[in-house]
């Protein structure tokens, strides 16, 4: 068996927890804990509020210019690209994919 000598040393009274765990765990008891209702994660990541930061009102406004004549849009990645970038003459592939 290996031996990680990085890891922390357990106290053998840690290590007899955590055999008891594991037979309670096998032994089929339940945790204390199991009855408890599951919280939802998406209801309480709502409740947070970034640090001085009020974005309710906010909108964001940017250019959308259409593709150029001297790009192409890679079948890859998906990505708009200049020319340059094309793995092959007549094949919409950029370097990165190719």
């Amino acid at each position: 068996m290996a031996t990680d000598y990085d890891a922390s040393r357990k106290t053998e009274e840690e290590q007899k927890e955590e055999s008891h765990e594991a037979r309670r765990l096998t032994s089929g008891e339940q945790d204390k804990t199991s009855g408890k209702i599951d919280v939802d994660e998406t209801e309480l990541a709502e409740s947070f509020e970034l640090p001085g930061a009020d974005l309710s009102n906010e909108t964001l406004s940017i250019e959308v210019v259409p593709k150029q004549a001297n790009e192409f849009t890679c079948t890859g990645c998906f990505l708009v690209q200049h020319t340059s970038r094309r793995s092959a003459p007549n094949v919409d592939l950029c370097n990165d994919c190719a």
